[in-house]
């Protein structure tokens, strides 16, 4: 556990330490101060408001005891067992299987499961998938998430609109080959970092789930059956709105080109590979 927080607390350093290189180089105090500015207000917003936006693209539905009685008790028991309060439960009409959880805290969280995923999983398997994003509940990771894009906004608003800021700054001293590198690179570093972080809280959120669960072996399980059909069945809201793949268990979609650095998600393998090492220690 110590090593993922301790990863990500760096990551979180090296994004920040990126923003301040980058708006000094361009433009100083004056230009930093705007595009943090900018890029913070955008994500303040979605900070508040990005759970409805998010649920109303993947046209989520929200069920009840009355509804959906055995999924919905599910995740009642799950939320008593991480001492989280009841989250909001919603179904999505989709035979990809995956699910993701949404909310700037505890007190307002959202997850969601599509029909594939319920359909698919046995009920001990989908245990350990809810377990897995009430997980990301408990460790707060959207805050984690909305401050990282905050800050990677910001360099790429920086690197965009750098000249502009820097043009009657005495204190620029970018040679022009170094400002388009800057330009160009810049926003390529923050993404990384961005998805370095996101792996690194997918891990923490699979420890965390399978002890939520109590049950490593099934999570792995399911993992593995996700990977195996999440990129043969397309989910078009997915694929409308890629900058959501990074919300769920399993990238959503359907390109398999991107990974290794450009992946938001670990390998399966190695993620499957460390809850079983969890499972040797569970009776």
């Amino acid at each position: 556990m110590l090593g993922n927080w301790l990863k990500t607390t760096v990551l979180m350093a090296v994004i920040v330490v990126l923003f301040a290189t980058v708006g000094a180089a361009f433009g100083g105090a004056s230009g930093m101060l705007i595009a943090l500015a900018f890029a913070a207000a955008m994500n303040v917003y979605a900070y508040w408001f990005s759970d409805a936006v998010v649920l109303r693209m993947y046209n989520a539905q929200e069920v009840d005891e009355q509804s959906a009685p055995r999924f919905y008790n599910m995740i009642r028991e799950l939320s008593q067992n991480a001492g989280l309060p009841m989250p909001k439960v919603y179904i999505i009409d989709e035979a990809q299987p995956n699910a993701f959880a949404t909310g700037r805290s505890p007190e307002h969280a959202a997850v969601a499961a599509t029909t594939g995923i319920m359909n698919m999983l046995s009920e001990r398997e989908l245990r350990g998938v809810m377990a897995h994003e009430l997980a990301h509940v408990l460790h707060r990771d959207t805050l984690i998430s909305t401050i990282s894009a905050t800050v990677a906004g910001a360099i790429s608003s920086i690197a965009q609109f750098g000249m502009l800021f820097s043009g009657g700054d005495r204190d620029r001293n970018v040679s022009p080959v170094v400002a388009i590198l800057i330009m160009i690179l810049a926003p390529i570093a923050a993404m990384l970092i961005q998805m370095a972080i996101s792996r690194s809280r997918e891990f923490e959120a699979d420890r965390g789930g399978a002890e939520i669960s109590g049950d490593p072996r099934s999570l792995a399980s399911a993992l593995q059956k996700i990977h195996n059909y999440a990129h043969q069945i397309p989910m078009e809201a997915a694929q409308q709105h890629p900058e959501t793949a990074q919300m769920m268990i399993i990238n959503p979609l359907s390109a398999e080109g991107i990974q290794g650095l450009f992946s938001t998600h670990p390998s399966t393998e190695e993620r499957v590979s460390r809850l079983m090492e969890m499972a040797q220690g569970v009776v």
